[in-house]
């Protein structure tokens, strides 16, 4: 071959085998951050294997057995299970919970489940029965729907969820959020069901949907808080403190309450896509997809400037088993600013299910933290 015939040829392999690598990570990245509600990849569905009353056998795991109280769901079907019972009659391969209630559907034998943080379906008028109205908050990208819960205090409550959740999932507080008489303002934001779609159609992991909280947060000081506290879940909790360093009305923030922060956006990335099952060899295709697709450059969250900027009381609920979000990030945040910052370690508790795990604790936590702030 002539040599200008064998550089075109080497040229062309070397831009197939680009493009493949340029199509590929945007597969890896798209399987990590499109769709906001999917459920987290993390846990893989459990056989449900038979049931009788106020208990369900399902198939032994370590996700099955995880103390304290979770939601189970499949297509039409949501139930709520709690502790283990130690002492019922099973076969090694499965464990006994106990059935707390089904909310909609039936738990067939032999049906898929999937476990979840969030214990109800609907909204917090038919779910839990507290009287609230559905407002419109206008965002960056358009209306943005939210449930208001009113009370008498002029501190109001923040609430926003994390990728594999809904607006569905800080109803778990809200009971005990209303038994403190505090507003609380459940939002939606860009890429949730009833919110506008993201323009390229990805999650950001906080990193422009804070910009949705702040808009929240407009609204609530709009309509008479005096203060808010901002309390959040996964990247809901990022969220949180981007809007506390750079929202316009931050001296408005009183306080934080993050659950599972995600504070390092590669990691969680590459464990989404792990989990959502793409290959290993490409995540790092994934990371610099996402890089091009959404703007996000390194872990902003741990920078050196975040720590400095906090200027309000925060609590971090986190723990080691917690497979999405890393949680030694969060030990760090926390031992810059020990003035600030308190971090409460929730172990055998999934990413965003540290009140799952031990309902009792966490909210007394949460008390003692939001009593000053009232």
């Amino acid at each position: 071959m002539r040599p200008a015939t064998v550089t075109a040829a080497a040229v062309t392999t070397i831009l197939g085998v680009g493009a493949a690598a340029v199509a590929a990570g945007r597969y890896a990245s798209d399987a990590a951050l499109r769709a906001s509600g999917r459920p987290l990849p993390a846990d893989r569905r459990l056989t449900v294997h038979a049931t009788a009353a106020g208990q369900v056998t399902l198939t032994r795991s370590l996700t099955a057995l995880r103390p304290g109280t979770y939601g189970l769901t499949a297509k039409d079907v949501h139930a709520v299970v709690g502790p283990v019972i130690e002492h019922a009659h099973h076969a090694p391969d499965t464990v006994v919970r106990r059935l707390e209630r089904v909310d909609r559907g039936s738990l067939e034998t032999g049906a898929k489940v999937r476990v979840t943080p969030q214990l109800h379906s609907g909204d917090p008028s038919s779910a839990l029965g507290l009287g609230h109205r559905d407002v419109e908050i206008p965002g960056e990208l358009g209306t943005l729907p939210a449930w208001f819960l009113p009370g008498p205090r002029d501190t109001w409550v923040i609430t926003v969820h994390g990728i594999g959740t809904t607006r569905e999932h800080p109803m778990n507080i809200m009971r005990f959020l209303h038994a403190l008489r505090l507003p609380v303002l459940d939002l939606a934001y860009r890429g949730d069901a009833g919110a506008p779609r993201p323009p390229d159609g990805l999650a950001h992991l906080g990193e422009s949907e804070w910009r949705d909280l702040d808009a929240a947060i407009r609204f609530a000081v709009r309509y008479g808080a005096e203060k808010v506290v901002l309390h959040g879940w996964s990247t809901g909790a990022s969220m949180a403190l981007l809007a506390t360093v750079n929202s316009a009305l931050r001296d408005r923030i009183c306080g934080l309450v993050l659950d599972s922060p995600v504070l390092d956006w590669a990691t969680t990335l590459r464990a989404l896509a792990l989990a959502r099952g793409v290959p290993s060899a490409l995540l790092p295709l994934a990371v610099r997809a996402a890089e091009g697709q959404t703007g996000l450059h390194g872990a902003r969250l741990l920078d050196g400037s975040l720590a400095p900027a906090l200027h309000v009381p925060t609590l971090i609920f986190h723990g080691p088993d917690d497979r999405i979000a890393p949680w030694q990030p969060s030990r760090d945040l926390a031992a810059r600013r020990p003035d600030l910052i308190a971090l409460h370690a929730v172990e055998q508790a999934p990413h965003a299910a540290m009140w799952n795990a031990d309902p009792a604790h966490y909210e007394e936590t949460l008390r003692r933290f939001l009593t000053p702030l009232m």
